[in-house]
């Protein structure tokens, strides 16, 4: 079973070992520690009693537990920060649970069925609202010794024009984070700086299909700042693919156009890291979760 305890809603999948779906459910999300407990254990009994089996548990975070003090940090689910969660949800549920990042669950799930699948080393990238980041190798999770590896979006865009450096904010308490320019939330930023007027990054994308001159310009620019910033991440890392998900992940254009683009900026100038979009799109999650047991 895999669980994927969001902001506002908790969704627990239960799988069989092929990965075929066998049960599904989501619960709104309480924002308070016990009661989050509480619908996270009421889910796996629920699912238990429905398969009349019992099964391993993960669970997707939207932060990590840290390894030196085992407490949850950087949840933007404030309520479970400072909290033992798999402790607590392990003496529940009278198992072991495992917890990772959701961007590392996504990573995971990619890498054993999904677009990642056979790849030794799968970087995960969730660009909507927000930027996240992933490593799986040889499918399971890389989360390095500060339980922070694949946090590319907290790293400043790299190779910064006059005009971007010092242009941004992000809510880690840094300034020009990858994630303000290359999430949903950034593309939307950037556009209505330059003298639009959206809301939805689908809407400025409507406008690039209409040969809207501003609108060209914002998605050049975006196309620009994401071969940077991935290319960062192939200088480093090398992974044998990219997977990209959330909502900037439906633009079509991304993966005809992005590959000329990183070229300029890999070492060597050459580059044939496949930069894919995921398979199971905002499921990816959740069966990730589920696939921290193998």
């Amino acid at each position: 079973m895999g669980v994927d305890l969001g902001g506002t809603k908790i969704e627990l999948l239960a799988l069989n070992a092929e990965g075929k779906e066998l049960f599904r459910k989501r619960l709104p999300t309480p924002r308070e520690y016990e009661a989050t407990l509480d619908t996270i254990v009421s889910l796996v009994e629920e699912a238990e009693t429905t398969l009349a089996m019992t099964g391993s548990v993960g669970v997707g975070i939207p932060g990590v537990i840290s390894p030196f003090s085992g407490l949850v940090k950087n949840a933007n689910s404030t309520w479970i920060n400072g909290k033992p969660l798999d402790i607590d949800l392990g003496h529940r549920l009278s198992r072991e649970v495992r917890v990772a990042n959701d961007a590392n669950c996504f990573a995971v799930s990619e890498a054993t069925d999904g677009a990642g699948a056979g790849k030794g080393v799968v970087f995960g990238v969730i660009i909507g609202t927000g930027c996240g980041g992933g490593i799986a190798i040889n499918g399971r999770v890389h989360s390095g010794g500060n339980g922070i590896g694949g946090e590319w979006g907290h790293n400043p865009l790299p190779w910064m024009s006059k005009q971007e450096f010092n242009s941004t904010s992000c809510f880690c308490g840094n300034h020009d984070c990858i994630e303000t320019f290359i999430s949903g939330t950034g593309f939307v930023r950037d556009y209505n700086q330059a003298g639009g007027n959206v809301s939805k990054g689908a809407e400025i994308m409507a406008l690039v299909d209409a040969s809207d001159a501003l609108a060209v310009a914002a998605f050049e620019r975006y196309l620009d700042r994401l071969a940077r910033s991935l290319a960062h991440v192939i200088n480093t890392l090398d992974p044998d693919v990219i997977v990209l998900g959330g909502g900037m992940s439906n633009i079509d254009a991304i993966y005809s156009k992005l590959p000329e683009i990183l070229v300029k900026y890999v070492l060597g100038g050459e580059c044939r890291t496949p930069v894919v979009q995921n398979l199971y799109g905002c499921s990816s999650g959740v069966r990730g979760a589920a696939w921290l047991w193998e």
